[in-house]
């Protein structure tokens, strides 16, 4: 037996800018983010929910363009896709996207900029990381949850045979470009989605976060402008700080501390056929694994209830039906979450719980009496 081996570095430089009106004609960013030298290629993807609650964004898109054509040419008008979990729930939209890359000859150094919520980032970012190996994405997140949490990493997916994201790449985007003035057009369900995201890596990350979330808990209720712009920076940093620093941007161990409140809450959302949103979902799970930390040992009544009591002063309903779903076997069909969660890593079940706020710890096992003993809590707490 014989072996060759080496050691491949490889250097990743992930940007996320902050701006607010990214495509008025005197912002400079989106240009100067993408061009090194000229003209480079760009293809838009807009959400076609965006386009039509901002009808002027389409040729504000163009403009932009034609102001600055020297640097980067757009190929064609912007393309309108769906956006939310339908986007993601096949592969139809990647295909169509895949097909523009290649009518327009859309080349690796090119761009493919998505303009939308996290499941059309999720697409259009499978969709640049599959041609050509790897086309340029810039990802320009338009909710509240995709500017603070989504849109920042470096994970794309499809949904497939029931599970989330079973189809997917890791791929470090161009650029991130967090415009402020999208979340104006935000339904308030959609402006509070991202919230949940920033209460999860303030528990497992940073309790400063946590209290200063707490501290401005009425002004983020009532979606004050400010309070928000802080949440959604901190959050992206905390998460960016992860992934530069956590020694496993791309998930290749068993832990997944990012995702805690995430292995019920995919499950959830399944389960109500996407009716209950992702947020809404994690807040769920979140809930859920705060008692079950709480139950175990792991985590002080007096942190659980700050949680708790936070996420429910945000506008989180803490409980839904679906927890409730049985399968043949009178099991809860939630708890298949367990097993996807594992199998999506490829190794031992690692789940992300809570010794104290700010500080998770990954255990290896799930005590169902302690789950149902969450579960019939929830459903106390919300007068079930």
């Amino acid at each position: 037996m014989s072996v060759i081996q080496r050691s491949i570095l490889v250097g990743w430089q992930l940007r996320v800018f902050f701006t607010e009106n990214v495509f008025a004609p005197d912002n400079p960013l989106l240009r100067d983010a993408l061009a090194d030298t000229g003209p480079r290629k760009a293809l838009v993807v807009l959400e076609d929910s965006l386009a039509q609650a901002l009808p002027r964004l389409e040729q504000q898109i163009q403009n932009y363009f034609s102001i600055y054509e020297e640097k980067v040419r757009l190929v064609h008008p912007p393309l309108f896709a769906c956006g939310g979990e339908r986007a993601k729930n096949s592969d139809t939209l990647a295909n169509e996207i895949h097909a523009q890359l290649h009518r327009h000859h859309i080349d690796r150094h090119s761009y493919l900029i998505a303009v939308g919520g996290g499941a059309l980032l999720d697409v259009a970012g499978f969709a640049a990381a599959t041609a050509h190996r790897g086309v340029r994405h810039v990802r320009i997140p338009t909710t509240t949850l995709s500017q603070a949490d989504s849109g920042v990493g470096v994970k794309n997916g499809l949904n497939a045979f029931g599970q989330k994201n079973f189809i997917g790449t890791f791929a470090p985007p161009f650029a991130v470009i967090n415009d402020f003035n999208f979340l104006a057009s935000l339904a308030p369900r959609d402006k509070r989605a991202g919230y949940v995201e920033a209460i999860k890596v303030a528990c497992i990350r940073d309790a400063q976060f946590f209290d200063e979330i707490e501290r401005t808990a009425e002004k983020l209720a009532t979606f004050e402008p400010d309070a928000m712009k802080r949440l959604i920076r901190r959050c992206a940093e905390l998460h960016l700080d992860h992934i530069a620093t956590g020694n496993d941007p791309f998930e290749s161990g068993s832990a997944r501390p990012l995702d805690f409140g995430h292995w019920s809450a995919h499950k959830l959302e399944q389960l109500s056929h996407f009716n209950i949103s992702h947020g809404e979902a994690v807040a769920i799970g979140i809930a859920l694994d705060v008692i079950y930390s709480r139950e175990a040992g792991l985590l002080k009544p007096a942190a659980a209830a700050r949680i708790l009591n936070l996420l429910e002063k945000l506008g989180f309903k803490l409980f839904a039906n679906e927890l409730l779903n049985t399968d043949n076997a009178n099991q809860p069909m939630f708890l298949a979450g367990l097993e996807e969660f594992r199998e999506h890593l490829g190794g031992e079940l690692s789940i992300t719980l809570l010794s104290e706020i700010g500080r998770g710890v990954e255990v290896h096992e799930m005590d169902r009496r302690l789950i149902a003993m969450a579960i019939a809590e929830l459903r106390d707490r919300a007068g079930k």
